[in-house]
């Protein structure tokens, strides 16, 4: 997290993510074998998801926000291993590769733009100056938070549903921690929205001087992570877990 962008968006976004529940999936034989080890894991990955959420409420850094956020969809990810739900938490590991390099990497344009400065509370009315940028962090955030018809909606969805027909106590548990993480999600989402590109400038004059839009290969970049995270949900699912899927 404290280095740098793409380096974030590397790691948040496919490895460091990638490896804890990779492994969990690739091992589901083992761990089907010992049922109190996936009532546990469905424990672990549900309060995981809400104190990420939680802490991701209180940050003021740009990137500690979406770090956090990072952590908690991890959560959602493992509880739903616990669940057998092996092919959704690849799902969500898939979708959420693309949204969250997304938001990090347009965090990253917006800490560029601003000289460096990371503290959201010294942002404010940054849509009117990188149009571009917030329309990125846009759509990465509403994904994040589920919105229907994009990439999050249908692999969180799916996760909150599977906990929610779970016949066990530890489903009930995670689903209604998922529940109060995915509202915790929405807010932090929308609280970052409104500190970094909305309302009244509070950024330091000699900053705004020299605040530019992205160039045109970083715009790419964010153009192509922007579809994925649109599109891969409607385009994937019938993939990951369509009805008679072998996936």
């Amino acid at each position: 997290m404290e280095g740098p962008t793409p380096v974030s968006a590397l790691i948040h976004a496919a490895t460091m993510v990638t490896a804890g529940v990779f492994l969990i999936i690739r091992c589901s034989p083992l761990f089907e074998c010992v049922p109190g080890v996936l009532n546990l894991i469905v424990v672990v990955g549900a309060a995981t998801a809400f104190m990420a959420a939680t802490s991701g409420l209180l940050q003021n850094d740009l990137k500690k926000v979406i770090a956090y956020s990072t952590c908690s969809q991890l959560g959602y990810m493992i509880f739903v291993c616990g669940l057998s739900g092996y092919t959704v938490s690849l799902f969500h590991l898939s979708t959420h590769a693309f949204f969250k390099a997304l938001l990090f990497l347009s965090a990253g344009a917006v800490i560029h733009a601003v000289t460096g400065e990371q503290d959201m509370r010294k942002f404010g009315g940054l849509a009117r100056i990188l149009p571009y940028t917030y329309a990125a962090f846009f759509v990465g955030s509403i994904a994040l938070m589920g919105v229907p018809f994009l990439s999050g909606f249908y692999s969180k969805d799916l996760i909150l549903e599977i906990a929610g027909g779970s016949p066990s106590m530890a489903g009930d548990f995670a689903y209604t921690l998922g529940l109060i993480s995915a509202f915790f999600t929405s807010f932090y989402s929308f609280r970052l929205l409104y500190l970094a590109f909305y309302g009244p400038s509070r950024t330091a004059r000699l900053a705004l001087e020299h605040t530019h839009e992205l160039s045109g290969r970083m715009a790419i970049a964010l153009l192509l992570l922007a579809l994925g995270s649109v599109f891969l949900g409607i385009v994937g699912r019938d993939l990951f877990v369509g009805p008679g899927t072998d996936f």
